[in-house]
């Protein structure tokens, strides 16, 4: 089958929306790590929709730090793509050409270092997932000890890590022009401009003081928070959109309709008129992070953990049982809730009800798995800080820790038939070893997880109400199972 590429836009049919821009006249002037499925279903999105209304050097060049997978996809097409959004009310196609550019770190280091280096490159954005910060989730420090933080400092012109790589960038820049750029993290972290700057100063320090401190003088870190949910793309969704095309594209993303990208307006070097389509530019992103962490993020991985050991597979699945949605509502209204300082004009319990609405689309299969994945690096931020809060004012935290227990129970490794979980994180080793001295045992595998500082800090361990809660609340998944479990949690005298 034809390849998409720009000779072939023409020939899609009429449905398929498509860039209505001159490409040759687009310019490079954003850099995006981790040029994944997220990225260009929501970054990427919008910043076809400013190419559209004003051509000009915002095209994207996507850099993948760790698989050449997303390179080799979309090289060959130009860097189009097809964005598809599904909902109950159907599906829209729409190709996407804001991405000008794709380079792989593995083989094409150089062109990599050119590219940030570049006096035209104005705005360096990531997400390359928690874990790709190779920081302490529980605390927001550079681990030190991390293998690619080593490397990094041994090697300074042979990068792996993604703050390496920045640090690197910015020190040639600073040698031969002078011109900052802005370095915006997209990725689902409290504070996450204040948390990647506190990164790159860290590691810039360990190399070289005077960098640190040009950095800390001349370079922007604007947080943000982004809100769609992607799923992964299968096989099936790329036979589906060839067939929808008439031609093969090898990387369509899929989407929901919903989308939201709130940016603090703090730029070294110029942006896109994102405010233009959509995106809100405001000078705190700290009320609308909160909501979007403590609401979306949490209640989605604590349905994931519970839905999946209750043998759910996707997610839309577990929205559409009435104990977990009791269950998550309850989470919300009583335990999350109470701690958020809401922007202003936020209807926090019609967001909610938008939240259980937007997980039951079944037209958009979001694994359990998926979201499951390097829970370590996500409990502190979705989970962990609302307990905090809330043990600080005295109030509840039994269904956070729930939700806390029942990701305990899915990093043991076996599910509630026996069978081998396949758990994708970076401490899996690490759990798996404390799960294996405590089989049988759901109270001392709850203490030997908290135990985990990386992940509890030193605090929560001690804590008392939320210790005895988890350790009650995963002895009750053991016994009874997540469904029955869930069930508890629900009503209102809970376990």
């Amino acid at each position: 089958m034809t390849r998409l590429s720009p000779a072939t836009l023409g020939a899609l049919p009429a449905a398929i929306a498509r860039p209505s821009y001159d490409f040759s006249r687009v310019g490079i002037g954003i850099v995006h790590l981790g040029i994944g499925a997220f990225y260009r279903a929501q970054g990427a999105v919008y910043t076809d929709d400013v190419l559209a209304k004003d051509v000009g050097d915002w095209g994207i060049c996507g850099v993948s730090l760790r698989s050449p997978d997303v390179r080799d996809r979309l090289a060959p097409q130009d860097g189009l793509y097809t964005a598809v959004e599904k909902s109950p009310a159907g599906v829209r196609r729409r190709v996407i050409g804001s991405v000008r550019e794709v380079l792989f770190l593995g083989d094409e280091r150089d062109e990599v270092h050119a590219r940030l280096a570049a006096a035209t490159t104005r705005i360096v954005s990531l997400t390359i997932t928690e874990k790709g910060y190779c920081h302490h989730p529980a605390t927001g420090q550079l681990n030190s000890e991390h293998p690619d933080i080593v490397h990094d400092l041994a090697n300074p012109a042979q990068p792996r890590s993604a703050i390496g790589l920045l640090v690197a960038a910015l020190d040639a820049r600073r040698n031969s022009h002078a011109q900052p750029f802005t370095v915006m993290c997209c990725d689902n972290l409290p504070h996450n401009g204040a948390l990647v700057r506190g990164l790159v100063l860290a590691f810039a320090k360990a190399r070289a003081p005077r960098l640190a401190q040009w950095i800390e003088e001349h370079i922007c870190f604007p947080s943000t928070m982004v809100d769609r949910i992607v799923p992964a793309t299968t096989d099936a969704d790329i036979a589906q959109n060839d067939a929808a095309l008439g031609v093969h594209d090898a990387a369509p993303v899929m989407h929901e309709p919903f989308k939201q990208w709130v940016i603090e307006d703090t730029f070294a070097a110029g942006r896109p008129s994102w405010e233009h389509v959509g995106a809100q530019l405001v000078t705190d992103v700290v009320p609308f992070e909160a909501m979007k962490l403590r609401l979306l993020n949490a209640s989605h991985s604590a349905l994931a953990y519970l839905g999946f050991l209750a043998g759910h597979e996707f997610i839309y699945q577990v929205a559409a049982q009435r104990d977990f949605v009791a269950y998550m509502r309850a989470l919300m209204r009583e335990e999350v809730a109470p701690t958020l300082a809401l922007p202003a004009g936020v209807d926090v319990a019609a967001y909610q009800d938008a939240l259980v609405e937007r997980y039951r689309n079944p037209a958009l299969p979001h694994r359990t798995q998926q979201i499951a994945m390097d829970g370590s690096q996500k409990l502190p931020q979705r989970l962990l800080g609302t307990v905090r809060d809330n043990l600080a004012a005295g109030r509840s935290v039994d269904r956070l820790a729930l939700g806390v227990a029942a990701w305990m129970r899915y990093v043991a490794g076996v599910d509630e038939a026996g069978r081998a979980i396949k758990v994708a994180d970076p401490l899996a080793e690490e759990f798996a070893r404390i799960a294996s001295a405590h089989r049988g045992d759901p109270p001392g595998l709850a203490r030997g997880l908290l135990g985990v500082k990386a992940v509890f800090g030193d605090d929560l361990p001690a804590a008392a109400p939320f210790a005895e809660r988890v350790s009650a609340w995963l002895t009750l998944l053991h016994t009874e199972g997540a469904a029955r479990t869930v069930a508890r949690a629900a009503s209102k005298g809970s376990a």
